[in-house]
């Protein structure tokens, strides 16, 4: 009987515990762009496709960032476009239904921006 309550406890701590630790997804895209295409641009286009993102199930809680290099060494790319995603498994959920969708035909249609490199990131804020 002990262990029966021990084991509830334990599944109960958890269960609490596992939100105060959920890290948010960072997803930063490094970018070359055609050297006709400006920052002004690129921030038009990133909002345009922020909100075709956010009709997407998974996400609808994004936040998207466009970084302009002030003192950076770019080895390869122009810029970085970086999306946030609440927790992981929300990302997961917006990635397994992108494809097809409105961003998606976005990112087709912006052929003067490729962002060929990504990386997936976790991020916990330090306090």
């Amino acid at each position: 009987m002990k262990i029966f309550f021990r084991l509830i406890i334990v599944a109960m701590i958890m269960a609490f515990a596992a939100p105060a630790y959920a890290a948010q997804a960072y997803q930063i895209f490094a970018c070359e762009v055609d050297d006709e295409v400006t920052e002004e641009m690129l921030e038009t286009r990133a909002s345009a496709w922020l909100a075709a993102a956010k009709t997407i199930k998974g996400g609808e809680n994004l936040r998207a960032f466009v970084h302009h290099p002030v003192a950076a060494k770019m080895n390869e790319g122009d810029m970085m476009f970086v999306i946030v995603a609440p927790t992981i498994a929300e990302w997961g959920t917006f990635w397994d239904n992108y494809k097809n969708s409105a961003a998606d035909k976005l990112d087709q249609k912006n052929s003067d921006v490729a962002c060929p490199d990504s990386f997936l990131f976790e991020a916990v804020e330090v306090k």
